[in-house]
């Protein structure tokens, strides 16, 4: 079984088959996927689909609406934590690529944040972007009272994962380590244990190489899983337990649980084949709809 620690199922882009995605990734053994929110009106979808559909989700404003983020929008958050669907705050952090909030305002929504999920005792899942040194020095603040973080579609080097390691964080790996030219980033993935690694998606986003231009979706979590067992030395299957057991402990996620929920999607479509779409049924990005507010989000 996988997990798919990060993907943004809530998304307009999965609007019109959501279900489908879902089911999809069941059928290639991913049994688990944590539906990642960036605003209060996409933790709010989060929150409702991991419900509905026996999965996680997490909630949060992500660095790029930072400024919107106020002491109303902060109480909502708290509200949703109390679902048992909600395993984490995020996805929150610090973007000084696109700089689409004033970095003061990033800084002051990361903070924030951070409280809520101590106050909260959840684990964060982490966005940083051009911001190494400063994401870094904010989180060796709050270490040793989070109960956890994952740094999310980690991009840093081999000095700061051991920073990282050090504090006792995960990392999450992308399709990104499946591109031809992430040489530097495979050998900061390589560098870091195995058991502090999270495998995810961050679909519609970082589509794996074997199917890149296409819309990505949990289903296609085991590209990236045969990459890092290839760059480890290690079975796939070894790679999936191990990623899967991190995630598990991390979230807090019932893996037996996840694992009945797949069988159960996998028996279904059993019975049923053509109820699902073979690979020319996936969308592409000319017909994504993706809303321009999203456009820039990538990571």
């Amino acid at each position: 079984m996988l997990i798919d620690t990060h993907a943004h199922l809530e998304l307009p882009q999965f609007d019109s088959d959501v279900e489908e995605v879902i089911d999809r990734a069941a059928a290639e053994g991913v049994s688990h996927i944590v539906i990642i929110g960036i605003d209060l009106g996409s933790s709010r979808r989060a929150v409702e689909l991991a419900e509905h559909n026996g999965l996680s989700a997490t909630v949060g404003f992500h660095p790029h609406v930072a400024g919107s983020l106020n002491e109303g929008g902060l109480n909502e958050l708290r509200e949703l934590t109390a679902s048992n669907a909600v395993v984490a705050v995020g996805e929150i952090g610090l973007d000084y690529y696109r700089d689409l909030s004033p970095r003061d305002a990033q800084v002051e929504a990361f903070r924030r944040q951070l409280e809520l999920a101590v106050e909260c005792r959840l684990p964060v899942v982490v966005h940083d972007r051009d911001a190494h040194d400063e994401v870094a020095g904010v989180l060796e603040e709050y270490a040793d009272r989070l109960r956890g973080a994952v740094l999310h579609c980690y991009s840093g080097g081999i000095e700061l994962a051991g920073t990282y390691l050090d504090l006792g964080f995960h990392f999450s790996v992308t399709g990104q380590i499946t591109y031809r030219r992430a040489e530097a980033l495979r050998e900061a993935i390589s560098s870091i244990p195995i058991e502090r690694l999270l495998l995810e998606t961050d679909a519609p986003y970082l589509t794996p190489q074997p199917v890149r231009g296409k819309r990505n979706e949990p289903q296609f979590l085991t590209h990236t899983a045969r990459s890092l067992a290839e760059l480890k030395g290690m079975s796939y299957d070894d790679v999936c337990r191990i990623t899967s057991s991190n995630a598990a402990r991390l979230f807090e996620v019932e893996l037996e649980e996840a694992e009945k929920a797949s069988d159960h999607v996998r028996q279904a479509l059993s019975c049923a084949p053509s109820a699902v779409p073979g690979p020319s049924a996936v969308i592409g990005p000319a017909s994504w709809g993706r809303s321009a507010r999203w456009n820039v989000i990538t990571g």
